[in-house]
């Protein structure tokens, strides 16, 4: 069946590039020359599909580790994942990893001078809904200095990997929190030329969906296709 003619856009301002030199690291790792196609093999094809484990109960709630409660603001990351159509996307695993309130990764590679937290591992894994829907509780996690540039720091954001039914069917994306000051001094969010996909990179506030005396909540949903599709990392 053919797609709706002007339904999907050509072009591909909506998604970041392989190479933006304001973003350092690209210009060293971004491909230098054409793709060489490879024949999708039954390994490519059916799996892994879960990662290295079974999902485990739990593994959604990253503000509690061993039974200690996370430094830092609790809360809930909530959503569905959608196709260009609105249908929703059922039994698609969602990974996300950060760092924690005080911007830092538990990550050997991480030695800037802030905090680590003892109860805070900064890594989760939910299955959408048969309605698509998921939600996370964690910690909202703080700005950090990342050496790119001169001052170079990165607005609070959560990372995202989304599976579909293969491996090879995994995208990855970075969710930002409103009104961010940093987002004007970030290259990785201003690589995105268009203005209204970099928008789809913000959760919304919800007030609704918040629980008193525990945690804020906030909204985020992927569109995995179409003229409105979250930005993926290439």
């Amino acid at each position: 069946m053919s797609e709706p003619v002007g339904y999907r856009r050509d072009s591909q301002d909506e998604h970041p590039p392989a190479l933006y030199e304001g973003y350092k690291s690209t210009v060293l790792r971004s491909p230098k020359r054409l793709p060489i196609k490879i024949n999708h093999t039954l390994t490519e094809i059916t799996g892994p599909l879960f990662g290295h484990g079974k999902l485990q109960p739990g593994e959604d709630d990253l503000s509690i580790e061993n039974g200690e409660e996370a430094q830092g603001q609790r809360i809930f990351v909530s959503g569905r994942v959608l196709d260009e159509d609105g249908r929703p996307v059922p039994r698609t695993l969602i990974e996300i990893w950060q760092c924690n309130a005080a911007g830092r990764y538990r990550h050997p590679i991480d030695q800037h001078p802030a905090p680590l937290d003892p109860n805070f591992v900064g890594q989760g894994r939910v299955v959408t809904s048969d309605e698509g829907e998921y939600k996370f509780t964690t910690i909202k996690p703080g700005a950090y200095p990342w050496g790119n540039h001169y001052n170079a720091w990165r607005p609070a954001h959560i990372h995202f990997s989304l599976f579909g039914p293969a491996f090879v069917t995994r995208v990855i994306t970075q969710m930002y929190f409103p009104d961010d000051p940093l987002f004007l001094f970030d290259p990785i969010f201003n690589s995105i030329p268009d203005e209204s996909a970099r928008q789809r990179l913000v959760s919304k506030f919800d007030l609704d969906s918040t629980k008193p005396d525990f945690a804020l909540s906030f909204k985020f949903n992927f569109i995995v296709r179409g003229r409105d599709a979250t930005p993926f990392e290439e």
